[in-house]
C-alpha cells in the first residue's frame, strides 16, 4: 500500500514538470510575483521588509493554484483514473498521493525558492527563517485544500480558473495565518504555526475523503 502511496506520488511528479506540467510555471510566476512588487512599491526598503511575508505568501499561493486544474483532469482524460480506482488501492489514498505529489513538485520548490526571493525583499534573516518554517507547514494545506477543487471539477473537462475560483475562498485563512506567523515572528508566531499545522491535519482528512467522493460522483 504504501509503495502504490510513493508510486503515484512519484508519477504526479514526473508529470507536473513535463512541457505544460505546471511545476515550472507555478516557480516562475512566484519569481514574477517578488520581482514585480518592489515596482508596484517603490525604493522604500523598510516597507518592502514589512509587507515582504505577505508578498511571499501572495505568490506562494496564487502560484500554487496555477496547475491545480491538471490533477485529475489529465488522469481522467487518458483512463488513468479508472485504473486507479481498479487497482484495488483505496480512492482515499489516491488522493492524498496525488496531492503529495503535487506538492513536491511545486509547494516544495517554493518554499526553498522563498529565502532567496525574499533576500530581494529586504527581509531580514530572522524574517527569512519564520517565513520560511510558516510556507514549509503552510503550503500542504494549500494543496490539500486545492485538491478538492480539483476533485470538483474532474468531471467537468477541463476547469481553468474554475479551481481557483473554488478554491480562494477557502484558502484566505491559510494566507491569513501563514502572513501573520511569518510577521510576527518569535513567541508571537506560535499561535499561527499552530493554527497551520492544525489546518494542514484537518484538511488531510477532509481532502482523502471529500476528495474521493467527488472523483466517485465524477466517475458514475
Amino acid at each position: 500500500m504504501i509503495r502504490g502511496v510513493a508510486a503515484i506520488a512519484a508519477q504526479t511528479v514526473r508529470l507536473s514538470f513535463r512541457s505544460g506540467g505546471g511545476a515550472f510555471m507555478a516557480l516562475f510566476f512566484f519569481l514574477a510575483v517578488v520581482v514585480l512588487a518592489p515596482f508596484g512599491v517603490g525604493p522604500d526598503m523598510k516597507l518592502l521588509a514589512r509587507i515582504g511575508p505577505a508578498i511571499l505568501w501572495i505568490g506562494a499561493l496564487l502560484a500554487t493554484l496555477l496547475a491545480l486544474d491538471r490533477l485529475f483532469q489529465e488522469d481522467r482524460d487518458d483512463g488513468s483514473l479508472d485504473l486507479l480506482v481498479l487497482s484495488g488501492l483505496p480512492l482515499e489514498l489516491v488522493v492524498l498521493a496525488k496531492s503529495l505529489g503535487h506538492w513536491l513538485a511545486t509547494g516544495l520548490p517554493l518554499v526553498v525558492a522563498a529565502p532567496v526571493l525574499g533576500l530581494l525583499l529586504g527581509l531580514e534573516p530572522a524574517a527569512l527563517g519564520w517565513t520560511t518554517l510558516s510556507l514549509l507547514l503552510g503550503t500542504p494545506a494549500l494543496t490539500l485544500i486545492g485538491t478538492i477543487g480539483a476533485a470538483l471539477i474532474a468531471s467537468l473537462g477541463r476547469g481553468g480558473l474554475l479551481v481557483a475560483v473554488l478554491v480562494l475562498p477557502f484558502a484566505i485563512p491559510v494566507l491569513i495565518f501563514g502572513a501573520s506567523a511569518a510577521s510576527a515572528g518569535g513567541e508571537g508566531a506560535g499561535t499561527p504555526l499552530i493554527l497551520l499545522v492544525s489546518v494542514t491535519l484537518a484538511g488531510t482528512v477532509v481532502t482523502a475523503f471529500g476528495g474521493a467522493a467527488a472523483l466517485r460522483a465524477g466517475l458514475d
